[in-house]
């Protein structure tokens, strides 16, 4: 048994290399953004040339809009979204356009279980590192969540929404976490099954 093996089997390298991973697996998780969207499956979204804020844009969480001025959130917000609307090939404009655009943003306060625990008070079944009889070991973390709407502004109806969510590291979305968010939500436009259509 050469000493890599021996060191494998000792009980606490064990338990540090499940840390290890585990450590390894938060920090993937905390820059993942987890996206879902809906969206009419009669629209032809290809016909979709220009695009412009929808009129009564709701307030965001520090509450700019309704106070006459933009806050932080929503200059990082509008940035993001026209920079990935003008990749997609959308231009702005103000009037008459084809789509309009809205979003909400809120930070939440959220918990997670880990998914390890065996009832017993140890992670991983290998019966290291106590975490309490019963008790399984909870982590506390802010979530940024972002919604994304898009409305045909001939229908005056909802085509399609986005939603992301992702861990933020304070009370408010940073501008990073805020591009972060909304290109991950607007990777997801238009919808797949509707590429084809013209």
């Amino acid at each position: 048994m050469n000493r890599i093996t021996r060191f494998l089997a000792r009980p606490a390298a064990l338990a540090a290399m499940s840390f290890v991973l585990l450590l390894g697996s938060g920090c993937s998780t905390a820059s993942r953004v987890g996206v879902t969207n809906d969206f009419d499956h009669s629209v032809n979204f290809r016909a979709f040339k220009t695009w412009a804020w929808y009129p009564q844009q709701p307030t965001d969480t520090e509450g700019g809009p309704a106070k006459g001025y933009e806050s932080f959130l929503d200059k990082r917000m509008r940035a993001a979204v026209k920079a990935e609307m003008t990749r997609k090939g959308l231009t702005e404009v103000d009037k008459a356009p084809d789509i309009y655009v809205a979003y909400s943003a809120r930070v939440e306060d959220k918990q997670q279980v880990s998914p390890y625990y065996n009832g017993l008070g140890y992670p991983y079944g290998y019966g290291y590192g106590y975490y309490g009889r019963g008790i399984p070991p909870v982590t506390q973390y802010k979530a940024g969540t972002v919604v994304i709407d898009i409305i045909d502004a001939r229908r005056k109806e909802l085509a399609w929404r986005g939603t992301g969510q992702a861990q933020v590291d304070q009370n408010t979305i940073n501008e990073v976490e805020t591009t972060r968010i909304v290109n991950g939500i607007l990777s997801t436009y238009p919808p797949q099954d509707n590429q084809a259509r013209r």
